[in-house]
């Protein structure tokens, strides 16, 4: 368990460090991203974002869980 945390916290850190660059990849802005705005609301449901996101953790934990 403590392994997984210190893991955890070192790959947002990372995250929070890498952000700018992160950002410019255009991830949350694609398409089959929910976005729906309104007056006076606004929602957003990354699906396709989480998708992919999902897809490089499992293979990296596969490459690294052993």
């Amino acid at each position: 368990m403590q392994k997984a945390l210190i893991i955890i916290g070192a790959v947002l850190i990372a995250a929070g460090v890498l952000w700018p660059l992160i950002s410019k990849l255009g991830l949350g802005r694609l398409p089959g991203d929910i976005a729906i705005k309104g007056d006076g609301f606004a929602f957003y449901f990354p699906l396709t974002t989480m998708i992919i996101l999902s897809i490089v953790a499992t293979v990296l934990f596969r490459l690294f869980g052993k």
